[in-house]
């Protein structure tokens, strides 16, 4: 039943009478905030009140005709519910009605109680955005909507800032109450089911009368100016922008916002109806494109997606930019929005940019590490790394290096040594007094179990760490680090390298528990009942996998995998004789290195593949033959020797082809071409497979035929919705970089998951970044300059040690080596969908962005904000009036040149 008092306060507030065409009926959002938290009584009263008009109870009482203190007790329930404001003045209790927005919806929703107990609320105020976006769309001039942006205040030059209404220290001095509260807009997502990840929280400043307001009604806490800054430059540090109310007249404001562009419904305007007038601040952001390297930092923080990153670099043929509509002299419908803006996010043009950015797998901002280290900010490099990569001094070792085969250097003389200025920079790190230790970005305190202390669980460890979550790491071995311990000999990988770079996770507070077997020692059921409310399962290919040849089964024959993890918890293992590794990938050079360590006499590797086609990279296929293994192309095993229970050798015949014309794996030989060669032991290294114990058990995970974990691709929640996973368990044995880089994306699902009414997809970054066309750029003209090579020591046998012999740059070498880099990534950006917050300069480092003033327009006049809006809707009309024959007469030139 509808409530008739309760419709006609939604009118009221809304300034507009019952029967005429704007109406508010009850489907509408107005009426549907209202009707669960207001009673007729309530609204009788509140009927009697006036927009910014004070009146107290006894003055409301003679309108109504109740009893003084009924109405004063009606009104303090209307002011608690949010659909009226209250301050004490001389101490007496005055009331009025507001705006809806900025106002009652914000008041409404930020009732704790009520908002828990109707979770429509958050959704009237959701429809109540999307219902007024269409009558605002392109019709606001810049600087009269009713919430605007306001730059942070470090990000504009002092030159730049000549008024006072854009600095946020003007409005916190002028003002000596203060309250903070939860997020209204925010609030209202989590309510949904639609939070992006940036929660409620502390979130929210108000001033003056609306800190009153909040503080009386419970809905904020009380809080000093300096705990004002304080949350003001956290939240800016945090990636977050502000925005303030704009209907209070010039030069003030009642509330200070800390915003997001996923989760902001202000900022939503700009987004999704591609209308960023209605907020924006007087500036834009400009780039410049000689000192920008394209980190990408600037990109993900933006919260329009109006940065994107491009390259600089001269074209063969030049790309057009494409012509675009704008609200100023266009219709502006629907089809011209952006309603996904949440998930659609781009981080890089369609033309693409540096591929060293786009083919690492954890994206990291390679260019401008190589900037900093070129001008000896080693910290700030170390820290960008960290950013995406919490072991740069153990993927300095170890990486595959995809950034570099991807380096446009290498289409002129020698990619850059990435790799081996990541490890300089590390090594600056390991090698300090005081090493670098991220601040806490929060302190959320929730319990999070992680299984399995390899690459993937660390990363993820660490960055759920950062976010003040109590991590315990369970590790099945009694030592650290997985597959880099046990997977990795130590002349490739020195066991004090993972152990320092695991001593930060331990600085960070991150506990660990070891010889905890999680499936057989204590099941996911058991950590249940102590409080964890997820996990990240990363155990690793921790098995070696089997051939099926006849005599697998003798003494002296081993997987590779066993083999490496057997040397690696007892350094004193000894083999003797001759040894065969089968196998052409990475592990398998990895285990032939070891074996002419520990005491084999020769060793032979034989693989299917030709020299060509082996799976391992070139080199480390180098550095084996440097060590004397004779690498045999192009043989597959055909049975295993055996005497006496003993391997004595190997027969194999000769592969004539090792995939099929689908590239499919299908090796083919011939059967008559054979041979047997002596052996005393006999390592397969063919691939890796995962062990799960009991792990899975009884649990709604499930297998892939693999024998790793099904779970979403882009979120890693398995069956188990507390369950993600990510590393070997997943995708099965990579590269660590890989595992790392799933590490942090797990960590980012598993904030999202233990935080209510958070979605593990929305305002997530979808981190696509593309390398641009190569085949179109001009590189003539670009000096020849020798790659940097490093020194190894002078390790007499090194075949004979685990010691790394590999050195690290001199810094002279790395200043030469930084120097060769193109630079090829910059940012671009669209200065129409810039909206001014400057979160970007903030977060360069490189002073290659900076805000411009673009207007010059202060708050408006409450009074006068309908009449501007009017008058410039009228104007526009013209304009659109004027545009459309023009426009048809572009088009119909422009099929005409296409023809």
């Amino acid at each position: 039943m509808v409530k008739g008092k309760v419709l006609d306060l939604a009118n009221k507030i809304s300034r507009v009478k019952r029967g005429s065409k704007n109406e508010i009926t009850p489907d509408r959002p107005e009426y549907k905030i209202l009707e669960p938290i207001v009673s007729e009584e309530m609204a009788e009263v509140g009927l009697c009140l006036e927009l910014r008009i004070h009146k107290n109870a006894g003055e409301v009482a003679a309108l109504c005709g109740k009893s003084e203190e009924e109405t004063e007790k009606l009104l303090w329930e209307l002011a608690v519910a949010g659909a009226c404001f209250v301050n004490e003045i001389d101490g007496v209790n005055e009331y009025w009605i507001e705006l809806w927005v900025p106002g009652h919806m914000e008041l409404i929703v930020n009732n704790k109680e009520n908002i828990q107990k109707y979770p429509e609320l958050g959704a009237a105020f959701d429809a109540y955005g999307k219902l007024k976006a269409p009558m605002a769309a392109g019709n606001v001039p810049v600087g009269a909507g009713p919430m605007r942006v306001i730059p942070i205040e470090r990000s504009v030059d002092g030159e730049t800032r000549t008024a006072s209404y854009e600095e946020v220290s003007k409005y916190l001095n002028e003002n000596t109450i203060f309250s903070v509260s939860d997020c209204a807009c925010r609030t209202s997502r989590e309510a949904m089911g639609e939070g992006c990840g940036h929660l409620k929280e502390d979130m929210c400043i108000q001033l003056g009368h609306a800190a009153q307001y909040y503080i009386k009604t419970g809905r904020g806490r009380e809080i000093s100016r300096e705990e004002a800054i304080a949350i003001i430059k956290r939240a800016e540090d945090n990636g977050l922008m502000h925005t303030i109310p704009n209907t209070d007249g010039p030069g003030k404001t009642h509330a200070i916002c800390n915003c997001c562009g996923c989760g902001c419904f202000a900022v939503r305007l700009a987004n999704m109806c591609t209308n960023p007038d209605m907020v924006r601040s007087n500036y834009v952001s400009e780039i410049d494109v000689e000192k920008c390297v394209g980190c990408g930092e600037c990109v993900e923080n933006c919260p329009t997606n109006a940065l994107k990153l491009g390259h600089k670099l001269c074209a063969i043929t030049p790309i057009p930019e494409k012509k675009r509509d704008l609200p100023y002299n266009t219709e502006w419908g629907p089809d011209k929005w952006n309603f996904d803006y949440r998930t659609n996010r781009e981080v890089v043009l369609d033309t693409g940019s540096s591929p060293c950015k786009a083919e690492c797998p954890a994206h990291i901002g390679i260019q401008g590490y190589i900037k900093l280290a070129a001008q000896g900010k080693y910290s700030e490099a170390l820290e960008l790394i960290k950013q995406e990569n919490p072991f740069p001094a153990v993927c300095g070792r170890v990486c595959p290096r995809y950034c570099e085969d991807a380096c446009t250097r290498g289409d002129i003389d020698d990619p850059i040594a990435i790799d081996d200025i990541k490890k300089f920079i590390a090594e600056q790190d390991l090698n300090s007094e005081h090493r670098f230790i991220p601040e806490l970005k929060h302190h959320y305190g929730n319990k999070i179990a992680v299984i399995g202390a390899g690459p993937a669980g660390l990363s993820c460890a660490y960055y759920l760490a950062i976010d003040g979550y109590k991590v315990s790491v369970f590790e099945k071995q009694k030592a650290l680090g997985g597959m880099l311990r046990f997977g990795i000999p130590a002349f490739r990988l020195e066991k004090d390298v993972i152990n320092a770079e695991i001593d930060i996770l331990k600085e960070l507070g991150v506990e660990f528990k070891t010889g905890v077997d999680v499936g057989k020692d204590v099941r996911l059921d058991e950590l249940r009942g102590q409080g964890f409310e997820a996990f990240y399962i990363a155990i690793g290919a921790q098995l070696g996998r089997e051939i099926g040849l006849k005599g697998e089964d003798a003494e002296g024959v081993i997987t590779g995998v066993d083999f490496l993890r057997d040397v690696a918890l007892n350094q004193d293992m000894k083999i003797e004789g001759k040894t065969i590794v089968i196998g052409g990938g990475n592990v398998a050079v990895d285990v032939a290195r070891t074996a002419t360590r520990v005491g084999s006499s020769k060793v032979d590797m034989y693989c299917l593949e030709n020299r060509e086609g082996m799976p391992a990279l070139q080199e480390e296929i180098d550095e084996a033959i440097e060590e004397d293994i004779v690498i045999n192309n192009s043989w597959g095993p055909k049975c295993i020797v055996v005497e006496n229970g003993h391997v004595v050798g190997v027969e194999f015949k000769k592969c004539i082809s090792v995939f099929d014309e689908h590239k499919r794996f299908s090796p083919t030989f011939d059967e008559n071409n054979t041979k047997i060669v002596e052996a005393n032991n006999v390592l397969i290294s063919v691939g890796q497979a995962m062990d799960w114990g009991t792990l899975t058990s009884g649990s709604k995970m499930e297998l892939n035929f693999n024998m790793t974990i099904k779970a979403d691709a882009v979120t890693y929640q398995s069956g188990e919705p507390d369950v993600f996973v990510g590393g070997d368990a997943f995708t099965g044995p990579r590269f660590a970089i890989d595992a790392i880089a799933m590490g942090k994306e797990g960590a980012i699902s598993i904030h999202r998951y233990v935080n209510h009414g958070q979605s593990l997809t929305i305002g997530r970054l979808n981190r696509n970044y593309q390398s641009f066309d190569k085949q179109n750029l001009d590189l003539n003209g670009y000096d020849r300059l020798p790659r940097q090579k490093v020194s190894h020591s002078d390790e007499k046998n090194p075949e004979e040690s685990f010691k790394d012999v590999r050195g690290t740059f001199t810094e002279e070498q790395v200043k030469k080596e930084t120097e060769r880099c193109l630079g090829c990534g910059a940012t671009v950006v669209d200065e129409f969908m810039c909206i001014g917050c400057g979160q970007c300069v903030t977060k360069c480092k490189f002073d290659a962005i900076k805000l411009v003033r673009k207007y010059d327009i202060e708050n408006p006049e409450f009074n006068d904000m309908k009449s501007t809006i009017v008058k410039y809707a009228l104007k526009r009309k013209v304009r659109i009036a004027v545009n459309k024959p023009l426009k048809m007469v572009q088009s119909v030139f422009s099929d005409k040149k296409n023809k």
